[in-house]
């Protein structure tokens, strides 16, 4: 579960069991919009990491960069969300597709493809 307290700072600590996540409305910290973007390029990186560790291959120097662009309904709807890869020189061809495949089936990304089936409640607890 994931809990805030609402407060009158520019402050929002989100505590998730035993972590916290801090976010902001000032500039200060990410926004939960930049930090849901973060969350997918983060998810790339672990699913590098998972696909270097099949492969036996050390994931150091994997750049993973990713750029949101707004769709049609604006700078609140997400159009595309493009993930670039670069390697460094010793890998080879069928690794970078592996790690590319891998990239692919990134948790967060298909959660957010599938996402049109999500239904969202906000409700007053009792």
């Amino acid at each position: 579960m994931y809990k805030t307290v609402v407060d009158s700072s520019m402050q929002i600590k989100v505590n998730a069991g035993k972590f916290e996540a801090d976010y902001a409305l000032d500039g200060s910290a990410m926004n939960p919009l930049e930090a849901f973007y973060a969350s997918l390029a983060a998810c790339a990186a672990v699913f590098t990491k998972k696909a270097c560790k099949s492969l036996g291959i050390s994931p150091v120097g994997v750049e993973i960069d990713c750029k949101p662009f707004a769709g049609p309904g604006g700078p609140l709807t997400l159009g595309k969300f493009r993930t670039e890869v670069r390697f460094p020189a010793a890998f080879t061809a069928e690794q970078k597709a592996a790690i590319i495949d891998s990239i692919e089936h990134c948790a967060v990304k298909e959660i957010v493809k599938t996402g049109a089936s999500i239904e969202f409640q906000v409700a007053e607890a009792a």
